[in-house]
């Protein structure tokens, strides 16, 4: 049974100290949208989030008004996008990218995340391409979120992709100059050997 203190006490809290939910995410798998062709990928990609997500702002909503406590943001994750773009060029990922934010923005979300490359055991061809395509991507889209996981405990650090993602800040900040720029976030995980630790620390930009 609930408590009358715990009641008033949850009130105050929504009140005045603004207690709120700051995201609810829905993951979607893509794998099965791979493709050589770009126009059909792109197609499998739109296609699947827009029939998984579409009523993901309307449940929070409903959520938020049933509970009384506000959600922020609603946001998609995706798979790893560098994962489907092994056969795609830069400007094919950025179309991909494009593909993601139309999505977004005709879902009403606030964000959709997955516009990333796992990179701290190797480059792919596709992460390769993803990374390559990271600073047009953000520049041209609105909603898409991008990510670079480049160590992990296990693997340690891949200082070719942390020089990588040192070139595309320098390229990022041409194209941040014209169009703006938001949403990277370069992802290490700490890596520890007993007493000492050492990494990457997460950074993150935007507008």
């Amino acid at each position: 049974m609930l408590d009358r203190n715990d009641i008033l006490e949850t009130i105050s809290m929504i009140r005045e100290e603004c207690l709120d939910v700051r995201t609810i995410t829905m993951g979607i798998s893509l794998y099965d949208c791979q493709s050589d062709d770009e126009k059909r990928l792109s197609q499998r990609i739109y296609d699947k989030i827009m029939f998984h997500a579409k009523d993901l702002v309307r449940t929070g909503e409903e959520i938020s008004k049933e509970y009384g406590v506000p959600i922020i943001n609603k946001r998609v994750s995706v798979t790893p996008i560098a994962l489907l773009a092994g056969n795609l060029t830069a400007g094919g990922a950025v179309r991909i990218a494009q593909t993601l934010d139309k999505a977004a923005r005709e879902l009403g979300i606030n964000f959709i995340g997955g516009y990333s490359a796992l990179v701290q055991k190797g480059f792919s061809n596709g992460s390769r391409t993803l990374i390559e395509s990271i600073p047009e991507a953000l520049a041209t889209t609105e909603r898409v979120c991008s990510s670079v996981n480049v160590a992990s405990t296990k693997a340690g650090i891949n200082m070719d992709a942390v020089f990588a993602d040192t070139e595309m800040d320098m390229v990022a900040g041409g194209i941040s100059g014209r169009a703006g720029l938001c949403n990277l976030l370069s992802l290490g995980h700490l890596i520890t050997d007993g007493n000492k630790q050492f990494g990457i620390m997460p950074v993150q930009r935007g507008n």
